[in-house]
């Protein structure tokens, strides 16, 4: 007898973005995201990129027109003087953090099946349930792997 399948949810990280954007805010400090300015569809000045990575300030008094929906997070910004336009992917967000105590979170990947990958294959239709990365491997008969999905930063 076969499990029922679960219902695919959509990435999970967008949504801790705006939680501990607005969280840092709340807190009246100052909100700084850390980027793969590697990953497909990062716009950032590129002089602003040190060893494939990048911080961005966030905050209201840094940015103008700051949106935060499911896929990026994009903004105008001055960059040497010079008004540019950024985005940012989600998948492409490492961490969100408090410039001032470096409080935040370090995003933690999607889970399989989930997110933006979800749905992605030949067929067009999510196969894969939420316990299929639990299958140990041949030869090993300890319980499945259940690892936290979340890290604490300090």
């Amino acid at each position: 007898m076969s499990e029922p399948q679960l219902p695919v949810m959509t990435s999970h990280r967008p949504y801790l973005l705006r939680a501990l954007y607005e969280w840092i805010v709340d807190n009246g400090m100052t909100p700084h995201i850390l980027v793969d300015a590697t990953r497909p569809g990062v716009r950032v000045p590129s002089h602003t990129v040190n060893e494939g990575r990048v911080v961005l300030n966030i905050a209201e008094r840094a940015v103008a027109r700051l949106e935060m929906d499911n896929d990026s997070v994009r903004f105008t910004a001055r960059f040497g003087g010079v008004s540019q336009s950024v985005s940012v992917p989600v998948s492409a967000v490492l961490a969100v953090y408090a410039r001032e105590t470096g409080q935040g979170m370090v995003l933690p990947d999607d889970i399989p099946g989930h997110g933006p990958a979800a749905g992605d294959d030949a067929s067009g239709d999510q196969q894969d349930g939420p316990d299929d990365d639990d299958t140990p491997p041949p030869g090993d008969d300890g319980p499945p792997r259940r690892g936290a999905h979340l890290r604490v930063v300090k």
